[in-house]
């Protein structure tokens, strides 16, 4: 029987179409999960929360999703072990639930993914991501390689990661800082990060490596036409770039 991923649907979720068909081709059974058929979760072996502005981000990004009767089963199933990847928006909503970093209680987050700096605009910019951890570290990166760069998309207003100083070298020292910026090179400095995230970070992991927030879009470069030198290729429409990163959480799906 294969493992189902459910992709899921908060009011106000708008990447889970780009997300979902980029999981099919990567080899998932992936499937939309409304908010109304939050009960259903259980039955699914994976989670991936896309991007969106999940209750219109009201009092902060992800803050009431984090509250979604949704979450209740996210969180029953992180702590089984099921695999759970959410970008952009569902990344701050991983943060605010307090899976990731998971170093303090549920729904007690230690650290935010919070308005850009230093002007707090919103942000929409090609940026690259660099693999910052050993690729043994979590099932859901396995299947890259160490230091690997993934393409991606930066569209957010509150994607600056935030905590105390205290907490940061917490996160920094114990791995998780599961990707940084990077410039195309691979190369890492304040230049790559587009919006003053602490410790150049684009994504956070748990500690047990079963829960990744991601902030950038790697679905949005997740295909050869979404780069307009290969449009003319007959391979058009094959994963590339940011699939990367979907088929490895895939393999990994696969491998529970």
């Amino acid at each position: 029987m294969s493992k189902r991923i459910a992709v899921l649907v908060f009011p106000g979720t708008n990447s889970e179409e780009e997300t979902l068909r980029l999981l099919r081709d990567c080899g998932g059974d992936a499937h939309l999960l409304h908010w109304s058929r939050a009960a259903l979760l259980p039955k699914f072996d994976a989670y991936v929360l896309p991007g969106g502005f999940a209750y219109e981000d009201r009092i902060r990004a992800g803050a009431i999703a984090a509250h979604d009767e949704m979450m209740d089963y996210v969180i029953d199933g992180a702590r089984e072990g099921k695999l759970v990847l959410g970008v952009c928006n569902g990344a701050q909503i991983l943060l605010e639930a307090g899976l990731v970093p998971g170093t303090g209680e549920i729904r007690r987050p230690t650290a935010a993914f919070t308005r850009n700096g230093p002007v707090p605009h919103f942000v929409c910019e090609h940026t690259y991501v660099k693999l910052a951890i050993d690729p043994a570290r979590s099932p859901i990166v396995a299947g890259l390689r160490p230091d690997e760069l993934i393409p991606a998309w930066a569209a957010h207003g509150e994607g600056r990661l935030a905590a105390d100083d205290k907490h940061l070298h917490e996160l920094q020292s114990n791995g998780h800082v599961a990707f940084v910026y990077a410039h195309p090179d691979g190369h890492v400095d304040d230049s790559a990060t587009p919006n003053q995230s602490a410790l150049n970070a684009a994504a956070l992991i748990n500690k047990t490596g079963n829960v990744l927030a991601i902030m950038p879009h790697p679905e949005r470069d997740g295909w050869s036409f979404n780069h307009p030198e290969r449009r003319g290729s007959a391979r058009i429409l094959e994963p590339s770039g940011g699939a990367t990163l979907f088929r490895s959480f895939v393999m990994g799906v696969k491998s529970r």
